[in-house]
């Protein structure tokens, strides 16, 4: 089969059927290991742009890409921008978070499970999760943790990482993982790994992935000829509450970010929501791939409206002390 990725994504099937017919030119802002670019080239796609800030996943794409030729074109670059790479587009697809082609390279830092450097720059440009770690107040990485990991312990583990890095600096995911492990109780059989929030968190903040997910988002409106989708797999609450809020306001469905908020006079809509509720993998997709369990996709289409900011409150993104 032609242009052979290394693995397959996460519900892939779903997200064909729901943007069916497959035709015209299709960006993938999150290019990783190539499964979406793939799976829409060999479902009908003209062309994809397969977008992506790693270095290394464009290095791999120009090796199994090869054999698509010109239908597969490979950018470096973020989602947030991807409106400067093409316009009148039939499908945007962005599958967030961290790859598994990141994952799995304790070099890359990602991982509580295997010890390496603690880096976590999907980049490799920029500030890491040490310099985050070692360097920020700790009333501030107490605010990242709790804001983008969700984590109760935000405070506790705020504390215990500031008195270790008093001693000595944290540089090694080993290292913050053990501090975490001591904050909090041995989970119980099935529960997720006690650093699995505090890793989350920090990977949000070295990357800015919230930030790039509502510019992304308006990035894609700018970017879809009417018609088009967009569709969006999501591997954690924040990041799907975030995509539910954006679409249905965009769907000219009124409504506020939190219970305190004013209520919003809704626009014109920009999108049509296709998936009213969201897609999560079935039972054969989990056993496959476990990593797969906490994933969803939402899907809208373009409408015809034009294209217009929103603000960042009104989709919901958390905030921390210092923004």
């Amino acid at each position: 089969m032609a242009g052979a990725a290394p693995h397959t994504p996460v519900l892939l099937a779903p997200l064909l059927a729901s943007v069916a017919p497959v035709t015209g030119r299709w960006l993938d802002g999150t290019l990783g290991a190539g499964g979406y670019a793939r799976g829409l080239l060999e479902a009908g796609a003209d062309q994809v742009i397969g977008l992506d800030r790693d270095p290394l996943a464009l290095e791999l794409a120009a090796e199994w890409g090869a054999a698509w030729g010109d239908k597969l074109r490979l950018v470096q670059g973020v989602f947030s921008e991807l409106d400067r790479h093409a316009t009148e587009l039939q499908g945007v697809v962005l599958d967030l978070g961290v790859s598994s082609m990141q994952l799995d390279r304790p070099e890359r830092g990602f991982s509580f499970q295997a010890d390496g450097p603690l880096d976590m720059r999907m980049s490799g440009a920029g500030p890491s999760a040490a310099d985050l770690v070692n360097e920020t107040p700790e009333a501030r990485l107490a605010d990242i943790l709790y804001a983008y990991g969700e984590e109760r312990a935000s405070r506790r583990i705020a504390r215990a990482i500031v008195k270790a890095r008093s001693a000595a600096p944290i540089t090694r995911t080993g290292q913050l993982v053990e501090i975490v492990e001591r904050c909090l109780p041995r989970p119980k059989p099935g529960q997720a790994h006690p650093a699995t929030r505090s890793f989350q968190a920090l990977r949000i903040a070295v990357n800015d992935e919230l930030g790039e997910l509502h510019e992304g988002l308006m990035a894609a409106e700018r970017a879809l000829a009417p018609g088009g989708a967009l569709a969006v797999v999501t591997f954690h609450s924040i990041e799907d509450r975030i995509v539910k809020r954006f679409m249905q306001r965009r769907a000219g469905q009124g409504g506020r970010p939190n219970r305190f908020a004013p209520e919003v006079e809704a626009e014109a809509p920009r999108f049509e929501i296709v998936t009213k509720k969201a897609i999560g993998p079935d039972a054969a997709e989990i056993a496959a791939n476990p990593r797969a369990r906490s994933a969803k996709l939402r899907v809208a289409r373009r409408t015809a409206a034009p294209a217009g900011p929103i603000a960042a409150e009104e989709i919901g993104l958390p905030k921390v002390s210092g923004e």
